[in-house]
């Protein structure tokens, strides 16, 4: 009588182990959206670096009264860019802060001077370590803040089409009516 080789199960077994991870992963709440350890906490420090001419993000602003935005940006981003008209819209609503990641100066200011400039305040990030607190991975981020300074709600990626009406302008909606 043939004896059969237990390793003939090993097959069978890692497409059922797999199956089971494509199944947990389609039950997810939502697989697109990247969790932050920073949502409910206070907003860590902005670096006391600023462009010439503009006016120094601090952390008093981040904890006064209303809700306001901090985008990280680049000018070397090309999602930051696309995003660029809807955070101009969003500036004549609420305040809406940037942190200039790990870009140059000169071009910076250039890509501000292009194509309009939405921010109350700017803080400049030139090694990257404000966006390590903060927990950003990629420009462009952008994060909803309370007036007491606690973040509300993270957002990666850029603001734009499906991902700004269906993800993002929802959470600002409720932030501002929790304001009220």
């Amino acid at each position: 009588m043939a004896r059969i080789s237990p390793l003939v199960a090993v097959p069978p077994l890692a497409f059922a182990a797999l199956a089971g991870m494509f199944l947990w992963g389609m039950g997810r709440d939502d697989p697109n959206t990247l969790p932050s350890a920073m949502v409910g906490r206070q907003a860590p420090a902005v670096p006391l670096t600023t462009l010439p001419g503009k006016t120094q993000l601090t952390d008093e602003m981040l904890r006064q009264p209303g809700v306001k935005l901090v985008n990280f940006w680049a000018s070397w981003c090309p999602p930051c860019r696309a995003e660029h008209p809807t955070l101009t819209d969003l500036a004549r609503r609420m305040p809406v802060y940037g942190v200039d990641l790990r870009d140059n100066d000169a071009n910076a200011l250039a890509f501000l001077d292009q194509d309009g400039d939405p921010y109350a305040a700017i803080s400049t990030d030139p090694k990257g370590r404000a966006a390590i607190d903060w927990g950003v991975t990629a420009p462009p981020e952008t994060f909803i803040v309370d007036g007491d300074g606690t973040i509300l709600y993270r957002f990666a990626g850029p603001l734009v089409r499906e991902d700004y009406t269906g993800r993002f302008l929802p959470e600002l909606e409720k932030a501002l009516a929790a304001e009220d």
